[in-house]
């Protein structure tokens, strides 16, 4: 691989983590910023092939007339159906991985972050070269999600977090873990993880 390639570093946690926080600060530092999650839902939108097999495989319902994705409509068959789940991310985050790259190839820094939620979940963080994990305790995460979403009640929130990897697991997954639960300052955490990601290598 040519040097002048960016290192694709990874950085996820669990809903009410803080990691799109803690992507800012690396932001504020000169990193890009890939997020998977918004460019999916373009994608879904807008790439051509990947909604001619999404439409293929949930039905023409699947967008408006107005080339729209229906996103209740998707939301409603996947949310309690764990193949369908499967199915959707299988079309989704492979086109995501592919523009991932292609948009990683453009930027002239050392190193990149794709955040992502389910980095871990859908396997993708074996695609890159490093992962960072944002941890805090399951009742910090709860307190944040109901502060920023008042709509969600204390058992949405939990099974939102029990369907993604126990942090236990991620921390295990990860290359870094970044602790944001008011306990240890967060930006020297960062510092720390740029100054090492800036001196990294590209894994074989």
């Amino acid at each position: 691989m040519s040097s002048t390639v960016p290192l694709l570093v990874g950085i996820s946690g669990g809903i009410g983590a803080g990691k799109t926080l803690v992507s800012q600060i690396f932001s504020l530092l000169g990193i890009p910023i890939y997020n998977a999650d918004d460019r999916a839902k373009w994608l879904m939108a807008n790439h051509l092939p990947l909604k001619t097999r999404i439409i293929e495989n949930f039905g023409t319902s699947a967008y408006f007339e107005d080339g729209q994705l229906n996103r209740q409509y998707l939301a409603e068959i996947v949310f309690s159906n764990p193949d369908k789940t499967s199915l959707i991310n299988g079309l989704v985050h492979p086109a995501v991985g592919e523009d991932f790259k292609l948009w990683a190839s453009r930027q002239p820094t050392k190193y990149v972050l794709k955040e992502a939620a389910l980095l871990f979940e859908t396997g993708s963080y074996k695609t890159l070269d490093f992962t960072i994990h944002v941890a805090a305790s399951e009742a910090i995460r709860i307190e944040r999600v109901k502060s920023r979403d008042v709509q969600r009640s204390t058992t949405q929130i939990k099974q939102i977090i029990e369907k993604q990897l126990t942090d236990e697991l991620k921390n295990k997954l990860a290359n870094f873990v970044i602790t944001n639960d008011d306990s240890i300052l967060v930006i020297p955490q960062v510092l720390k993880i740029h100054a090492q990601l800036m001196e990294a290598k590209i894994k074989n």
